[in-house]
This record gives structure tokens, C-alpha cells and sequence, in this order.
């Protein structure tokens, strides 16, 4: 399992509805594509934004990552969403489930 935590700050002027929008035909493509396996996103109270994207593999996840579609995109919140982001890719070392 792959676990990417996508952490950004949108812009001021960033469209937030056309962000949305966006956003949804990631979903779309990422949650079609062999390997994925979930992806959640949060909103902390300082602006701050969580995306949490897993795929079964780093092979899975790169075929995600060079999707045309996608690196169009990545292009495109530079330019027009995001004030900053950071990506970290990460393997599970350990897991603990309960219930």
C-alpha cells in the first residue's frame, strides 16, 4: 500500500467552483484506475488542505501520477489554484485496525 498526503493553501483569488469541478474528474479518473484503492480530503480551520490518496503500489501510483489528464491539471493549480502544496508519497510501515 502507497499512501500520498497532498497538503496545499489555495490561492486568494482561487475559483473555487471550478476547482470543484476539477477535482471531481480527478476523482473520476483516479478511482477508475487499477490500484486505487481510496482517497479522502479535509479542511483544517487555518486553511490548510488534506487530500489522502492510496494505491495498492508505487507501479499503481505512478500510472496515476502520468496520467495526461492529470499532469494537465498539476500544471493548471500551479498556475491558477495553488499558493503553495506539498506531496509526500509514503509506504505503510505498520498498520493497526480496530472494529
Amino acid at each position: 500500500m502507497v499512501v500520498v498526503v497532498f497538503r496545499s493553501r489555495l490561492k486568494a483569488d482561487a475559483d473555487l467552483e471550478e476547482l470543484g469541478r476539477l477535482g471531481q474528474r480527478m476523482f473520476e479518473i483516479a478511482s477508475a484506475m487499477p490500484g486505487y484503492v481510496s482517497y479522502k480530503d479535509f479542511s483544517a480551520s487555518d486553511g490548510e488542505n488534506v487530500s489522502i490518496v492510496e494505491f495498492e503500489s508505487l507501479e499503481t501510483l505512478a500510472d496515476w501520477r502520468n496520467h495526461p489528464e492529470h499532469r494537465a491539471l498539476q500544471e493548471r493549480g500551479r498556475r491558477d489554484f495553488f499558493a503553495e502544496y506539498v506531496v509526500q508519497v509514503c509506504t505503510i510501515v505498520r498498520e493497526s485496525k480496530f472494529g
